[in-house]
């Protein structure tokens, strides 16, 4: 899940209550983006960090109720991205440390 942050601080938190939570295997917190959007009319720019989730399909709606719950903006961006190829062993260790399926 593709996630972004007002700013590493915020992106940090959201990722280790995610993985503290299980919901998530890792985080990866890329400081320094910059974005550009329309925001209730207006054209808006603004320093962001991505928030990288990486979890399973079927954990995908409690991470988003995760991190909304926490989340300063108003309209978080939740971008989930299937994955077509996982490395195997890599797959066994993050579904060591996920929750349990159901």
């Amino acid at each position: 899940m593709y996630v972004t942050a007002g700013n590493e601080e915020e992106a940090t938190a959201l990722g280790e209550a995610a993985v503290a939570a299980r919901l998530a295997a890792c985080a990866n917190v890329i400081p320094g983006m910059r974005s550009v959007y329309w925001w209730e009319g207006k054209l808006e720019r603004a320093g962001e960090a991505i928030l990288i989730l990486k979890t399973r399909t079927d954990l995908v709606p409690a991470l988003r109720d995760e991190i909304r719950s926490r989340h300063s903006y108003q309209v978080p961006a939740f971008l989930v991205v299937p994955l077509d190829q996982v490395e195997p062993t890599y797959a066994s260790w993050m579904e060591s440390v996920l929750r349990p399926s159901g």
